[in-house]
């Protein structure tokens, strides 16, 4: 049977890895991988979460299994950081469960949905290429709405013609924050006119909150789920924790879960259970007890914020110098400076990427898309004269 599957692409930014890897320029700049790097190129492992593998290693007493749901103290300390610190279990109207990383938790919101009589994901385009990938292998209709309008903002008119079109059946998938790919996020008088229209059935509101802290603050990028959320009567919450406390390869994740009823947790929990242990079983421990050490300890969660204060702020940096920079070229750079998050759209066409990748050792995804934090004080002023090169 097995010599009957067809050779699949391979994934576009990992064979980008390997092209970059093989450039013997030493000047070449690596745009592509979707992880945080400081202004060495490092990706470094934070301060906090060592400081909570050091006390795990020397307090845990087990290796036994966690159960489906995983280590629930992670998933309870998490909360108000996610919901806020006032009622972040919104009268007992919010359950959750661990999941490995953030793709785990969509790929058992999206398949809890599909139970529950979803047939069709509306989302923004462009989106995470992996959203459309889950939806089509779990046998679910995508339909799209244009996310971003060529003034580097959100297109508003596009997702009000997309809720006031929703029918039973439709989930709408939102990005909490940090929008991947584009940077462009709703402001918050958005926020609070598309959770006014999602008020009503028959949408059920799927958000994706894979970059909190990112942006502007933790508390600032909540924004938009919190009011979501204080809107409508149920809801899905992908959360990931691998950009904020840079544990990508511990893929630490959470699926919350937001019902009418605080009484309907437990039925729609057990859905989740049951997913979760026909696909994994039970998540990995390690990543997330180490969130939860970090969450329990004041001096930890302090250190924590510091470092996710000072990866934003070498972030924003890169932005605003792009932003000053104005046209290069034909491309005008200055929205990126309003933009949150590792990821902008640069805006330059197949032939453009191929040009700047050939003549200038520049490597990003094909449709432009940057991660921003590849970008340091050494290299940006080359990164800004190559697309003015290949676009003037």
């Amino acid at each position: 049977m097995l010599d009957q599957l067809e050779q699949q692409p391979a994934d576009a930014l990992l064979a980008l890895i390997k092209l970059h890897d093989a450039d013997p320029r030493d000047d070449k700049i690596d745009l592509g991988v979707g992880v945080y790097r400081t202004g060495q190129g490092e990706t470094p492992v934070f301060g906090a979460i060592k400081a909570a593998e050091r006390i795990l290693v020397d307090t845990q007493d087990s290796k036994a299994y966690l159960g489906p749901e995983g280590d629930m103290g992670f998933v309870r300390a998490l909360m108000p950081y996610v919901f806020g610190k006032q009622a972040p279990e919104m009268n007992g109207r919010i359950d959750g469960m661990q999941t490995p990383g953030g793709t785990g938790s969509l790929r058992l919101a999206l398949a809890m949905a599909k139970r529950a009589g979803a047939k069709r994901i509306v989302v923004g385009n462009p989106t995470w290429p992996n959203h459309p990938q889950i939806c089509r292998d779990l046998g679910l209709d995508v339909a799209e709405f244009n996310h971003a309008s060529p003034d580097g903002t959100a297109d508003m008119e596009a997702i009000r013609k997309a809720i006031a079109q929703g029918q039973a059946g439709d989930v709408l998938m939102l990005h909490g924050c940090c929008h991947n790919p584009t940077g462009i996020d709703y402001a918050e008088g958005e926020w609070d006119e598309i959770a006014g229209l999602l008020a009503a059935p028959p949408m059920l509101p799927l958000i994706d909150v894979a970059y909190q802290g990112l942006g502007h603050s933790m508390e600032a990028d909540a924004y938009g789920l919190r009011r979501v959320l204080r809107a409508v009567p149920e809801a899905l919450v992908s959360y990931s924790c691998d950009k904020n406390f840079g544990l990508y390869r511990d893929r630490v994740g959470a699926l919350y879960v937001i019902a009418r009823d605080g009484s309907d947790l437990p039925a729609m929990m057990s859905h989740g259970h049951a997913l979760a242990r026909a696909n994994w079983s039970q998540p990995p421990d390690h990543g997330g007890a180490a969130v939860r050490i970090v969450l329990e300890d004041e001096k930890l969660t302090a250190l924590w914020l510091d470092e996710l204060d000072q990866m934003r702020e070498r972030m924003r940096q890169m932005r605003v110098r792009l932003a000053a920079a104005g046209v290069a070229g034909g491309v005008d750079l200055s929205p990126m400076g309003r933009q949150n998050g590792l990821f902008s759209i640069v805006g330059l066409s197949g032939e453009q990427v191929l040009a700047i990748r050939e003549k200038h050792g520049v490597y990003m995804a094909g449709s432009s898309r940057i991660n921003v934090a590849g970008l340091t004080s050494g290299n940006i002023d080359k990164f800004i004269a190559a697309v003015a090169d290949v676009t003037g």
